[in-house]
């Protein structure tokens, strides 16, 4: 069975930084797409980052040269690395993957990411 496990959610202050780290397990199939999604209280679910297997990238506006989405193929592991973090970036952040061999996505539980101003 698959298991995608979200790590590294946690407090920071406005400015710090944070890394988040996506773990894939159960399957020995590759990963297509890999992306972070995040939700605040009250909002909708957003895009964060999204990376294919090529390697290409794309990012939500909002953190646009702040944040940074990158994996390690051995691992099996995605990670997001967050800077200049500000409050609005407080939400319950997911990570989402695509195997090859499999017709829907996976999802992870979710991690806190909590920034005080």
């Amino acid at each position: 069975q698959v298991r995608v496990v979200e790590s590294g959610g946690g407090w920071a202050q406005a400015g710090g930084s944070l890394r988040l780290s996506c773990a894939v397990s159960g399957s020995t199939a590759s990963i297509v797409r890999a992306g972070w999604y995040r939700q605040a209280p009250g909002k909708q679910r957003d895009l964060v980052a999204v990376m294919y297997s090529g390697g290409d990238t794309n990012y939500g506006d909002s953190v646009k040269g702040r944040f940074t989405i990158s994996r390690d193929d051995a691992k099996k592991t995605v990670y997001l690395q967050m800077n200049s973090l500000k409050s609005e970036d407080t939400a319950v952040y997911y990570c989402n993957v695509r195997l090859r061999l499999y017709a829907f996505d996976h999802w992870g539980q979710g991690t806190q990411v909590n920034v005080s101003s």
